[in-house]
């Protein structure tokens, strides 16, 4: 079958393709990953023969039974040597085939045998003998006989009917499926196609691929300026960065202490004049008080009381602190108006600029070393692009699908002769077993016509014309058994010799792989080769290549570069190395120094205006002294309610002008609480707020300027002395990680190459459709299951033949009977 010999013309096709290197060690990129390009494939893996795939499981467990020896690996390695001589090694023969040998013997010895008896018992009953006298003698058991023979007969039948049944079935089995051998060649011829033209552009695929990982690199090399220099700012920010904030909150806490200050100072300049003036209200009402108590009306003893509590109270309108007392805050704000005269925010700013600019340095840095690697890269895709070039792929591909081409119009030019050869099988079968179907009838008919016209009572010469034509189609069915029964079995004999040890040779030794095992025996075939294979693809017979593991790879779907050893040909890993390229390109950057210079965090002006902040004296203010004073109330005396205690007791005056003085300064005194107490306080607790605030901040100045400024020596000194270390590092890093895309890239190639590009699935299943689809189960399967329901059928034909004959004497009308009184006609029932 042209799949065969596809396979053998595959691996000379694929003997000058491509090869096999180590691959080397690279990390695994998940932001580079390649697909192979999957290839779907017509023919079916697997074959099932459907409910008729247990018969021929049954004709396996039989023959197994009938030869259970081994496959006979020594004769056949001699009989391909041409050394096996048969005058001396028969017995091994014989030894194996003695299953067989024995089954057709007893077949020939059935042939041979029938005829004559059947001649000779034709003879004996044209004498009147061997029961052809038509006579019935008289026995006591003669109904129980007669069901016995009747029940034996119908039993045999049914098994008979069993082996016809088979016969039918194999048959009709090998014709359907004989039918599908075109479309099964077909799919066959197309999946080879599709594998050598695929091939070539496989091959481009996996090629073409370095554009997309050029592209990656181009894309990362383009983008150095946050990858490199981006991974070095990260690795410097967490101890420069800090420092910067310190210095930056600094800034911000010197120009939050002068406005603050500032601040202060106006309200208490506010506050001294809100004071005065509040002093100078009370002083006039205690003054009206106390002209108002003179009243005549204070002498009367009712309001004496009142008057005298009013007098002595009056002492407490007045103010309760002299905020003219306070320090004053003109220095602390002069030293920090000098300190703000240096934009210390501004300086950090260019600290953050120059720290900032790491990143572009980097890039300017390595502008030049950036070109010179893409150039690389350039010159390694042209030459990867020429790779394909020197595949010798496509003149063999012509020939081989020339050659394809040609084998399937053969093919289909004979197919229909092969169609036409087995409609006269089928015909021949259908015969046969028609044959056995007709000896099976009469003997049925016999039986049904026997039974239904049996008479109880009538003596055997009045037996009834329907219980006759039983016995007659009962001796019938016997003689077409005679006729026919030799000839049936010589087909049976012919077809299990044929087919058992077809089975048993091919098909078994083909799925247990002893025959691959065989044919890889070293120097078998020819006596120079070790591996035979080998010899043949590549002239080194040494190569360890097998017919049974090139299979096997086959059907795992390898590709067929490693499938057949061919780097033992084209080396593809020497194409694909370009370790020389890859190593100047990491020299590249690491000979490519990358001076990061001039990152000043903070410069020593800076520096001295955060030791002038410290020195302003902000932090030696009497912060508690201006609390103490804005944390009183402004009067000795709460304006509201003293007013209210005045507008009781004038409640109790009797109406005068006592009493209306009274309540005009109660009302005075709420208006100087509203105009003077309110906004007073609240400037109070802006002040106290405030100097709370700048003695929480400023307390330890000193010293948070002194930590200030070491975390930022300490920083600068970090880029002093590890800037270039780092650089280095991720430069390192940077170049591990371009590098990665191209050796992840080679890698994934060499895998693509010798184990994707040109899978070799289709030439297994090609093998796996000639022998064990189309010579083992549409030819090989139905025709053992054909011999073994018919030799079945056939065997039993003799214990028919027996029981027919006997039954048959109860059915058929005698010329002459016994002579029987009453008690003995029951012998005839």
């Amino acid at each position: 079958m042209a799949p065969v010999l596809g396979f053998f013309l595959l691996l000379g096709l694929c003997g000058d393709t491509v090869s096999e290197g180590s691959p080397p060690s690279t990390n695994s990129f998940d932001r580079l990953e390649f697909e192979f390009p999957p290839t779907n494939y017509e023919t079916e893996d697997s074959y099932e023969a459907g409910p008729t795939g247990i018969l021929f499981q049954m004709v396996h467990i039989f023959l197994h039974t009938v030869q259970p020896h081994a496959f006979p690996e020594d004769i056949i390695r001699k009989i391909l040597q041409k050394k096996f001589d048969f005058s001396k090694d028969y017995d091994k023969i014989i030894y194996y085939e003695i299953g067989i040998i024995t089954c057709a013997a007893l077949g020939l010895l059935f042939i041979i045998l029938m005829p004559l008896v059947g001649f000779f018992f034709s003879v004996c009953r044209c004498c009147n003998k061997c029961g052809g006298e038509m006579h019935q003698r008289q026995k006591k058991n003669g109904t129980y006989l007669r069901k016995y023979f009747a029940v034996s007969l119908l039993v045999i039948c049914i098994f008979i009917s069993i082996g016809i049944t088979y016969g039918f079935v194999a048959s009709h089995h090998m014709r359907t499926h004989l039918r599908k051998t075109q479309k099964l060649a077909e799919s066959n011829f197309n999946d080879l196609r599709m594998l050598l033209n695929t091939t070539p552009g496989q091959i481009d695929y996996v090629l073409d691929q370095y554009t997309i990982t050029k592209a990656k690199a181009f894309s990362d090399l383009d983008n150095v300026k946050l990858l490199l220099g981006g991974s070095i700012y990260e690795k410097l920010r967490p101890r420069v960065v800090p420092a910067l904030d310190n210095v930056k909150a600094m800034a911000e806490a010197i120009r939050e202490t002068e406005e603050a200050l500032v601040m202060v100072n106006s309200v208490l300049m506010d506050m001294k004049q809100s004071s005065a003036q509040l002093s100078a209200n009370l002083s006039d009402v205690q003054k009206d008080l106390a002209l108002s108590l003179k009243d005549p009306a204070c002498q009367v003893p009712s309001a004496a009381t009142t008057c005298d509590h009013i007098n002595s109270s009056l002492s407490y309108l007045d103010v309760s602190v002299d905020f003219s007392q306070l320090p004053p805050l003109d220095k602390q704000i002069a030293n920090m108006s000098d300190v703000l005269q240096t934009n210390l925010s501004g300086l950090i700013q260019e600290g953050y600029r120059s720290f900032n600019d790491i990143p572009e340095t980097v890039e300017s840095k390595t502008m030049n070393v950036i070109s010179d690697i893409k150039r690389t890269l350039n010159s390694i895709g042209s030459e990867i692009t020429n790779i394909s070039k020197k595949i010798p792929v496509q003149d063999k591909l012509s020939n081989f699908i020339h050659y394809i081409n040609n084998t399937e119009d053969y093919i289909h030019r004979y197919l229909p002769t092969l169609e036409e050869y087995d409609s006269y099988r089928w015909l021949g079968c259908l015969v046969v077993c028609c044959l056995l179907t007709l000896i099976v009838i009469f003997f049925c008919l016999g039986l049904l016509c026997g039974t239904l016209g049996y008479d109880r009572k009538a003596t055997p010469t009045r037996r009834g014309c329907v219980s006759n034509t039983g016995g007659i189609f009962l001796m019938v069915g016997v003689g077409f058994s005679f006729l026919f029964c030799w000839l049936l079995m010589t087909i049976v004999v012919l077809t299990f010799v044929i087919g058992g040890n077809v089975e048993k040779l091919v098909c078994e030794s083909y799925q247990n792989k002893k025959l691959f095992q065989v044919l890889d025996t070293p120097y078998l075939l020819n006596e120079n080769w070790k591996y035979y294979l080998s010899g043949m693809m590549f002239d080194k017979p040494d190569v360890n290549l097998t017919f049974e593991q090139v299979y096997s790879d086959c059907t795992e779907n390898k590709g067929i570069y490693a499938t057949l050893r061919l780097e033992n040909i084209y080396n593809i890993s020497k194409h694909l190395n370009f370790q020389e390229r890859m190593g100047s390109i990491n020299s590249s950057f690491e000979n490519t120094v990358i001076r990061i210079e001039n990152v000043v965090l903070l410069d020593e002006a800076g520096r001295k205006n955060l030791m002038d902040f410290s020195s302003s004296g902000v932090d030696r203010i009497d912060y508690n002294t201006f609390m103490n004073a804005t944390s009183k109330h402004p009067t000795k005396v709460n304006l509201l309610s003293f007013a209210a205690d005045l507008d009781i007791k004038a409640n109790h005056l009797p109406q005068g002008d006592l009493k209306q003085s009274l309540k005009r300064n109660a009302q005075t005194l709420r208006t100087i609480h509203r105009i003077r107490i309110i906004p007073l306080e609240k400037s109070m607790s802006t002040v106290y707020q405030t100097m709370r605030g700048l003695q929480y901040k400023n307390s330890g100045l000193g010293v948070k300027v002194a930590n200030v400024i070491f975390f930022l020596n300490t920083a600068q000194d970090f880029l002093k002395n590890h800037i270039s270390m780092i650089t280095a590092e991720e430069s390192k890093k940077f170049a591990a990680m371009i590098l990665g895309y191209f050796e992840h890239y080679l890698q994934w190639v060499r895998i693509a190459i010798t184990e994707q590009v040109a899978a070799c699935k289709p030439v297994a299943t090609a093998l796996d459709s000639a022998i064990d689809i189309f010579l083992c189960g549409y030819v090989v399967d139905p025709m053992n299951l054909f011999w073994f329901g018919l030799g079945k059928a056939t065997v039993f034909l003799l214990p028919a033949i027996i029981f027919a004959v006997k039954l048959a004497k109860y059915y058929r009308r005698m010329d002459s009977e016994d002579v029987y009184d009453d008690d003995m006609k029951n012998g005839w029932l």
